[in-house]
């Protein structure tokens, strides 16, 4: 039956190419509505007990994304449109509504709280890419006889850091996932994370900084599984880039190398392009293709180190927090090849597998990946 052989071919072929155009489409899509690299909800919550019996808690906010927070059916299409007084008073109007997602707890039973909001200045906090921070205020007095304490703010979903003082005591830092409450601490008893708490934690934000959230790392990624059908290239290829960001991310931590988010984002954007439009001109591993990613690895890890930065490190713990990090980086990237197996990796020696996947998947890469690059240079 050769004619239904041909035309049960040109089928499977036609929805081969049907499936890797809509996957082409989703990361043009999803790549449009991603501007920057990085979409972290920059919170930070600090809690201070005073000697005298009274405590404050700080909720540090980028002040657009708290408005589309505390507001969100207007404050979407608000936040980024109005002028910063105007802004700022709309979240002074919306302090009882941010209270009601401040669930603090004192053995076990939920304290009543008034927020008062402090508009971001310049002397005021401020996040690592020079985002400055707005406060809301929460003061109160601990109830008489409290052993202990939790918390929770509903209003993220990111993990984020809690930075907790009693009396003249060393900050310590916890990490909280979203919405959900704290431990709970006891009142004059607080003690530092494990080793082995600091490990998993840094080992989550890690893997969740690539996968779901760094869109323009698994692109650069999907680009280097791309290039060619045999695995040696692909394997070289991500070592290389393994080596030059887990360089540049531990050097740029420790203040040893140095640039701004302003030239770090857009040249990873302009890379992302770079790898996609050259597996669109060759199918072969090149010299200049492994010292491009080793030069494209040490922007990434510029960019992991911003991230990093922002997200802090225990004082007492750096060292395994900085590895535990990478490894979660790591294992994020590990996951991207091995999804690309699974979903073309059956088809790689396949006649049509250029034509089918490589194609239109390169160039929806290299699309975002110049998209990126003109709006990154605008925004920056």
């Amino acid at each position: 039956m050769p004619g239904f052989h041909n035309a049960s071919t040109r089928t499977f072929t036609g929805i081969r190419l049907t499936l890797a155009v809509a996957l082409a489409a989703v990361i043009c899509t999803a790549g449009s509505r991603i501007v920057g690299a990085h979409e972290l909800e920059l919170t930070e919550v600090h809690v201070t007990f005073d000697n005298d019996g009274t405590y404050r808690i700080e909720v540090m906010n980028d002040p657009d994304w708290l408005l589309m927070r505390v507001e969100p059916f207007s404050g979407l299409e608000l936040s980024g449109r109005l002028e910063p007084q105007q802004r700022n008073r709309r979240l002074v109007e919306m302090e009882p509504t941010f209270a009601e997602w401040v669930h603090l707890y004192f053995d076990g039973k939920r304290a009543e709280v008034e927020a008062t909001y402090l508009p971001p200045t310049t002397e005021g906090p401020m996040a690592p890419d020079d985002t400055l921070l707005g406060t809301m205020r929460i003061d109160g007095r601990v109830p008489e006889g409290a052993a202990t304490f939790s918390f929770a703010f509903g209003l993220i979903m990111d993990p984020y850091p809690l930075l907790i003082r009693e009396g003249d005591d060393e900050v310590i830092t916890y990490w909280n996932v979203g919405e959900f409450e704290t431990d709970v601490f006891d009142l004059g008893a607080l003690t530092p994370p494990t080793r082995w708490e600091v490990v998993r934690t840094y080992l989550h934000l890690g893997y969740t900084h690539i996968l779901p959230k760094g869109l323009d790392h698994i692109l650069f990624v999907i680009g280097i599984f791309l290039l060619s059908t045999r695995i040696k290239p692909m394997l070289v290829q991500v070592t290389t880039f393994t080596v030059a960001h887990t360089m540049t991310l531990g050097l740029t931590i420790y203040g040893v190398l140095s640039l701004p988010s302003t030239v770090v984002e857009p040249l990873i954007a302009l890379s992302i392009a770079y790898v996609a439009i050259e597996n669109l001109v060759t199918s072969e591993l090149k010299p200049w293709r492994i010292a491009l990613v080793f030069t494209f690895g040490l922007l990434h890890g510029m960019g992991f180190a911003g991230v990093l930065s922002e997200l802090g490190l225990p004082r007492s713990e750096a060292v395994p927090a900085l590895m535990s990090f990478n490894l979660g980086v790591e294992g994020g990237q590990v996951t991207v090849i091995a999804a690309m197996f699974l979903a073309l990796g059956w088809g790689r020696h396949k006649s049509w597998y250029r034509r089918v996947a490589v194609v239109p998947l390169s160039l929806a890469i290299a699309a975002v990946g110049l998209y990126w690059t003109v709006t990154r240079i605008a925004g920056g």
